[in-house]
């Protein structure tokens, strides 16, 4: 397999005349955190969704779950055309093609049809990952990892803010209205971004299917690669767990709070966005070996928190402490957010230290594998729900957590051999 030429690589990174200027860095910002949110809104949408369509509790969490499948096949298929195609134009089209399934899924009337429309929103939201690598090719060389850190930080806005923006519309017209809106806004951002951006045609340089095949062996002959991928891809699996569980939690007593209160609730998680600058600096500085494992810790304490909280561990009396039960939650979700995006920090950077000339390809598998991850963990948390209840979901969790621990070690242990 031939890869494209570093010459090649450099010529599509010129190649776009247009400067990336403080407005154009906001709309593509923007952008990724409004796509964002198709996939990530539908974790506390997965309860009503699932009764209004009679789905059983242990297939509630396809609706979180598939929206995340969808879009890491949309990584591995669909994003290796910004390298054959227009990038605009393909933007453009994706994002049409996203707001039409998510307008689908407003108005399903039978569950297959909805599952389906969601699977298609998540595969198109990998519009995402075209409209990185365009902004990076916009900015000048010196100044390209900054930009692409600045357009990135909407994506983690767009994951954290979904959870409040889901339930308070949910809350206040219901879940059909939440899709429609969703739609609305990709459509509306397709037409911005067509006008704004510039054009940008890549070199043909293989074919589709060569891309593809490219696919394998990056991921066969990048051992880093896969050390981040996976742990990213475990440890995103515990976090969707929780936000899929805990929407469930929350509605029961002592708690029983509703749309508005589950919001308030699911924006204590922006507080853990504190650590992906803290993560990327210890990133800088070759901490990496020691900031996974933390990483992995801070987790773990998380997810016995919100055993305590929310399964009375410890002995904890809930009912006559319910406020400090929901106040530990909280604290919960927070810790488990700032584990989840230290992993994920430190992964990106180590990424993004590979080989420039399969930079994109490195990226889009490293969110597919961990967006797989994530859709899993919103399954495994649906079926724990119905088999143990929020015990059954916090030992997902602590499992995982576990899991991502042996990985890891693995991982490192063999990279030292191989060093």
């Amino acid at each position: 397999m031939q890869y494209p030429s570093r010459s090649r690589i450099e010529a599509v990174a010129h190649e776009v005349q247009a400067e990336l200027t403080t407005p154009l860095t906001l709309l593509f910002a923007f952008a990724v955190g409004v796509i964002i949110i198709n996939l990530t809104a539908a974790q506390p949408l997965a309860g009503p969704v699932a009764r209004a369509m009679h789905l059983p509790s242990s297939l509630t969490g396809l609706v979180a779950m598939l929206p995340q499948l969808g879009y890491a096949v949309g990584m591995l298929f669909l994003v290796p055309l910004a390298d054959l195609f227009e990038n605009r134009r393909l933007t453009t089209i994706t994002l049409l093609a996203c707001a039409l399934a998510l307008c689908a899924a407003s108005v399903a009337q039978q569950a297959w049809w909805l599952l389906l429309a969601v699977c298609l929103a998540g595969a198109t939201s990998c519009a995402i990952q075209i409209l990185v690598p365009l902004a990076a090719a916009m900015a000048k060389p010196e100044h390209r990892g900054s930009a692409v850190g600045n357009v990135m930080s909407g994506v983690m806005l767009g994951i954290l803010l979904s959870r409040p923006f889901a339930s308070l519309v949910e809350g206040a017209w219901g879940w059909r209205v939440c899709y429609g809106l969703l739609g609305a806004l990709d459509a509306l951002l397709a037409i911005t971004l067509w006008f704004a951006l510039p054009r940008r045609q890549p070199p043909v340089h293989t074919s589709y299917r060569g891309l593809i095949a490219s696919l394998w062996t990056l991921w066969r002959d990048e051992p880093v690669l896969r050390r981040y991928a996976i742990s990213a891809a475990i440890v995103m699996s515990a976090f969707s767990a929780f936000w899929t569980g805990i929407a469930l939690r929350l509605v029961q007593a002592p708690f029983s709070l509703d749309s508005r209160s589950l919001a308030w609730f699911a924006l204590a998680g922006v507080a853990g966005t504190v650590v992906a600058p803290l993560a990327g600096r210890a990133g800088d500085r070759g901490y990496s070996a020691v900031g996974m494992p933390i990483a992995h810790v801070v987790t773990t304490l998380g997810f016995v928190l919100a055993g305590v909280a929310g399964a009375g561990w410890l002995g904890m009396d809930i009912a006559r402490h319910s406020t400090a039960a929901l106040g530990l939650l909280v604290v919960a979700a927070i810790v488990i957010d700032a584990g989840a995006i230290g992993d994920q920090t430190l992964g990106r950077r180590a990424i993004n230290m590979l080989d420039p000339a399969a930079r994109s390809r490195l990226n889009g598998l490293f969110v597919g594998v961990f967006f797989i991850g994530g859709g899993a963990g919103a399954v495994a948390a649906g079926s724990a729900w119905a088999a143990a209840g929020w015990t059954g979901v916090c030992a997902v969790g602590l499992a995982l957590c576990g899991l991502a621990f042996v990985v890891d070690a693995m991982a490192r242990r063999g990279l030292s051999r191989a060093g």
